[in-house]
């Protein structure tokens, strides 16, 4: 069986879920390093560009117990994101529950969210 990739599915109206690496160097809350968000760049545009809808996964750093949470959020990450697709992205801050789940179904063609560290 082919390994089919993101280009070989029609993704019109499709939810489409994408692990990213956006495990990018921080300093109080400010990206230092943003090379990994750049290198997704292709991969979400065509999806947004093909009218799917963008359901990205990444983490940041190690979080180990509930206090490591507070300093490793993808919100840096979402604005700067937004930033480079010229378009809002979607941050629920959340890694699960209701709120995600219809964050997610609110979600319009073309459209991009981000889920919390995971």
């Amino acid at each position: 069986m082919a390994k089919l990739t993101v280009k070989d599915v029609d993704l019109k109206g499709k939810k489409v879920l994408v692990r990213v690496d956006f495990n990018v160097p921080l300093k109080d809350g400010v990206i230092t390093n943003d090379n990994r968000i750049t290198a997704a760049l292709p991969t979400i545009k065509y999806i947004i560009e093909q009218g799917g809808r963008a359901i990205l996964f990444s983490h940041l750093g190690r979080v180990k117990e509930e206090a490591d949470k507070a300093g490793k959020s993808l919100a840096p990450v979402a604005a700067d994101l937004a930033a480079k697709l010229g378009q809002d992205v979607v941050f629920p801050g959340v890694t699960r529950g209701a709120e995600l789940e219809a964050a997610i179904n609110a979600l319009e063609d073309g459209q991009v969210l981000l889920v919390e560290n995971t």
